[in-house]
């Protein structure tokens, strides 16, 4: 029997065994062996921590199948299927499961000298690369990037790749910082965001950056990253909250005529759907140009669900990359 992760209620999560389908006509089966947690979105979930009539409320239900990043080998097709075969190694959007029945246009190919553990990232890869669209990146821009977790760390790569000039990054949690610097950060600041103005205008040639992306999903963040944009600057909201209600305008957005502009997974489009931003990623780790080692701190076979969710949930701040490895158990 295949299985996968299920949060049978908020809270709660376990293994249940399921049988999985064969694909069909323009489909693929696919064996996983490594996926991605989602420590924002997942624990958002598991928690419960959303408020009542927001958009996560509208989206969670039970039984909840978490997860959307998922690497694994090609074990049949469907028939009219030419664009993969049994043995090669996919990266496609699902749920923490052994096994599954994709679309064979939604499943990506994975060169063969990418580590299955790091292409497990595309998904992230993917959601970022959105930010630095709405950030509208380009050479010699100046980005201040809140938070450097998953989400700050792929943005800060991303603004490498595009050619920012300045890339600062802000985290509490000093020991991510190391990490943003191998991934292009020119300045980290390990303190609150509302104390760090100082650290910012030092490390920014005395100026407030062109642009700030908040990639903490926390709320009160929000008013903070307002007073951060220089003078018709640019504020990316990046991190989803649960709590839109909590993220409160400041009058830094009229007096310094500031645009502020939302990114999420649903919002690829020509001419830059998933599949190509996914193909740059490889790229990208393929030729060294993004710089991935050290992004994955935990791993787990699929039966200690249980122990991934609770340090994702409880000690977020020792964690990074978290997987599952579908090889195991």
């Amino acid at each position: 029997m295949a299985r996968r992760v299920v949060f049978p209620a908020g809270k709660t999560v376990q293994m249940e065994e399921f049988s999985p389908a064969a694909p069909g006509q323009g489909q693929v089966a696919v064996r996983a062996i490594k996926s991605l947690l989602s420590t924002g979105t997942e624990t958002i979930v598991f928690n419960r921590l959303f408020e009542t009539g927001s958009h996560w409320d509208r989206w969670v239900k039970y039984p909840f199948y978490p997860g959307y990043a998922m690497v694994g080998e090609v074990t049949a097709v469907g028939g009219g299927v030419a664009s993969v075969k049994a043995g090669d190694r996919v990266a496609i959007r699902a749920p923490h499961a052994s096994h599954h029945v994709a679309t064979a246009e939604h499943c990506y190919p994975i060169p063969k000298n990418v580590d299955p553990a790091l292409a497990a990232w595309f998904a992230l890869a993917k959601i970022t690369f959105l930010g630095a669209q709405a950030a509208q990146h380009h050479v010699g821009q100046r980005v201040l990037i809140i938070g450097a977790g998953p989400i700050g760390q792929m943005s800060t790569r991303w603004a490498r790749a595009a050619g920012a000039e300045k890339i600062l990054v802000a985290d509490r949690i000093a020991g991510r910082l190391d990490l943003a610097r191998r991934g292009g950060a020119t300045a980290t600041i390990a303190k609150p965001v509302a104390e760090a103005e100082p650290d910012i205008l030092a490390a920014n040639d005395g100026e407030l950056p062109d642009v700030v992306i908040d990639g903490t999903g926390n709320a009160a963040v929000f008013a903070a990253a307002l007073k951060l944009a220089r003078k018709y600057g640019r504020v990316v909201l990046l991190g989803d909250t649960g709590s839109p209600t909590q993220q409160r305008l400041t009058d830094d957005v009229v007096t310094r005529g500031l645009t502020i502009v939302g990114a999420h997974d649903g919002h690829s489009r020509a001419p830059w759907p998933e599949s190509c931003i996914v193909r740059l990623f490889f790229t990208l780790l393929t030729d060294g140009r993004m710089e991935m080692d050290g992004m994955n701190t935990h791993e787990f076979a699929p039966e200690d669900c249980g122990k991934a969710y609770d340090l994702a949930a409880n000690r977020r701040q020792e964690t990074l990359g978290i997987l599952f490895d579908w090889t195991k158990g």
